[in-house]
């Protein structure tokens, strides 16, 4: 069994940005989560939050961007062994921020190695005393010794700023709470709180509500039940700021919440929760903000922020739910942006009755997109929404609307399928060909660019067409086979079957080349026209039955929009070609085009 190198976390929790020595050494280590965080609103790039174990205790550190790689194709996951082989330390508003520039995989485990323990401030003050964590860094293999990091503190102390606290307790950031963790205090805003809801199981009746906590680096979902929701219920209001401390730190239950959290709290008896009235380094909400005209690329069922003016307000209408036989309110909005479409937005029930913000600037954030009629939005339970922020976005919109905007016409997003343009996004007058893509498409790492296609599928790989997946709604994470069924990580739940998705590799050819496009569940579920479940069960069934359906299925010729965009793997620059939309030819639709093209002026005076 492999190693961890002892003392890495305390030797590295102490550091000092001079620290060469211990920030070049090879530490081995185990990776206990791995998850995206947006640290720049405005930047397309992925970043990503690890949190990193001895064995002994556990330490939070951001992967370089030319890492990511190794996170999007799973060459490296939770608990998987590791040698860090070289980072760096940077200072962020006081707080050290540790940045790891190069590793290498050792191997992948299934369980946690050891019972490691958070480090807090009172231990990073005791480094250089002989304690056996600080005894372990003599060896050989292990980081510099602790004497060695107290003299650089104590001859750096501009570059190290006391904790934040409240009470007795340490603040901490939203990022770093973990189940790990006690005596914990958060100072975080409010940005969303939900209605008193009342529910029926068969253990009996009982209500809940919850809000949605937020500081300067994430936020979380926080719920309580019954008689704790009762007592803190009117005590947290929307927009103020509050000391939280003792609630329980769970695993999120993803089916109920879209933040970018893998933890949510739980307010219990001893929750305490103060109203915090220094108005200084107040947390603003954070938006990444989409584009309507680029809805299109969003998956369906995912969650997004818009910012957009409320160009039209229907009535309310009264629907009776299907899931629950209860009538609820809805009123539909429709919005438009500076890119030249509209788009369709739903209120619910509270939000629906009390809005009355015509010709508003609207930023809408962690709204659900839809796909009923073309791209739709929808604003749920954990949705926000700020009416004319105070924020640059909002102030050129509004005047982009008031100068220009409120005359303008506007495309709106269409169902998929033939028929017009084949379908939205797809451009028939501005396909290219496989090879011009290839020889003149500008293509980068931080910004995707799309082209229309007409091309055939020559091959597909039988072997790998889907992936077993968490069947939450909203989840869709591998789940893996184990002793109690299949595991779901995200979710933290054994489920009896999973359910497969598609995940699709076509070599598609038109006239002039073949490239390779990747393509997920809904482009799997047109080219076979049934589930990855039905198809999984007849290769279950009859292997010859599934290779004559893979069969009949190549040689098809679709209209594609797709997506290019530039990585790196093992150190190579490559160029992948994702599914936006995918239609079937509609052959009434194809001829007309080329009639219109012969009645054209360039038509009529052709030879």
């Amino acid at each position: 069994m492999v190693q961890l190198t002892a003392g890495s976390c305390l030797g590295l929790h102490n550091a000092v940005p001079g620290d060469t020595s211990l920030f070049d050494a090879t530490h081995t280590l185990q990776l206990l989560s791995v998850r995206s965080v947006n640290s720049n609103t405005t930047s397309t790039i992925d970043r990503y939050r690890i949190i990193v174990s001895d064995g002994e205790h556990f330490i939070q550190a951001m992967l370089a961007t030319q890492l990511n790689s190794l996170v999007k194709d799973e060459t490296i996951k939770k608990n998987s062994i590791i040698n860090v082989t070289k980072m760096t330390c940077n200072f962020v508003q006081d707080k050290r921020l540790l940045i790891i520039l190069s590793l290498d995989l050792v191997e992948h485990t299934a369980d946690k190695i050891g019972n490691p323990a958070t480090l807090g401030p009172e231990q990073g003050q005791a480094a250089g005393t002989p304690t056996a964590s600080t005894s372990a860094q003599q060896t050989p293999a292990a980081p510099a010794p602790a004497p060695v990091q107290q003299q650089k503190q104590v001859s750096a102390p501009s570059n190290r700023a006391a904790a934040p606290s409240h009470g007795n307790r340490p603040i901490y950031p939203i990022e770093g709470l973990s189940p790990y963790q006690n005596n914990w205090t958060i100072k975080a805003l409010v940005t969303q709180k939900s209605d008193m809801k009342h529910y029926a199981t068969a253990k009996g009746e009982g209500k809940l509500f919850n809000v949605t906590l937020m500081d300067e680096t994430g936020e979380i979902r926080a719920t309580a039940f019954n008689a704790v929701a009762d007592t803190v219920h009117e005590k947290l209001q929307e927009g103020k700021v509050y000391y939280i401390s003792r609630a329980r730190v769970n695993i999120a239950k993803k089916q109920f919440s879209h933040l970018n959290n893998e933890y949510e709290l739980g307010f219990e008896k001893n929750t305490e929760i103060e109203e915090c009235h220094d108005t200084t380094n107040v947390p603003s909400i954070k938006y990444d903000f989409v584009a309507l005209k680029d809805l299109e690329q969003q998956e369906k069922d995912s969650t997004c922020d818009v910012i957009a003016i409320v160009k039209a307000v229907e009535d309310t209408q009264e629907i009776t739910s299907k899931a629950t036989n209860r009538k609820i309110t809805k009123r539909e909005l429709t919005l438009v942006d500076t890119s030249g479409f509209s788009v369709r937005m739903t209120l619910w029930g509270k939000q629906a009755q009390e809005f009355n913000s015509p010709e508003s600037v609207i930023a809408f954030k962690s709204v659900k997109v839809g796909d009923f009629g073309g791209r739709s939005l929808s604003f749920f339970s954990s949705s926000t929404m700020t009416i004319n922020p105070d924020i640059e976005a909002a102030h050129i919109l509004r005047g982009w609307y008031d100068e220009s905007g409120k005359g303008a016409s506007f495309q709106a997003h269409q169902s998929s399928g033939g028929g017009g343009t084949g379908g939205p996004g797809f451009q028939r007058n501005q396909i290219r060909s496989i090879a011009d893509v290839k020889l003149n498409l500008t293509v980068s790492e931080t910004e995707a660019a799309y082209f229309s296609a007409r091309a055939t599928i020559v091959f597909m790989k039988p072997d790998s067409l889907w992936y077993p997946a968490c069947p939450n709604d909203g989840c869709n994470k591998k789940v893996t086979e184990d002793s109690n069924g299949w595991r779901c990580e995200k979710c933290a739940i054994d489920h009896p079957q999973p359910k497969y998705r598609y995940i699709m590799s076509m070599a598609c050819s038109d006239w002039s080349d073949q490239a390779w496009f990747q393509g997920f569940n809904e482009v799997g579920e047109l080219v076979f026209g049934m589930s990855a479940d039905a198809l999984n069960e007849i290769k279950e069934r009859d292997e010859h039955a599934f290779a004559a359906i893979v069969q009949e299925a190549t040689c098809e010729t679709y209209n594609f929009l797709c997506r290019a965009r530039s990585d790196e793997y093992n150190g190579q620059t490559r160029v992948r070609y994702g599914i936006s939309r995918i239609n079937r030819l509609d052959y009434k639709e194809e001829a007309l085009a080329l009639r219109d093209l012969l009645l054209s002026p360039w038509g009529q005076t052709a030879p």
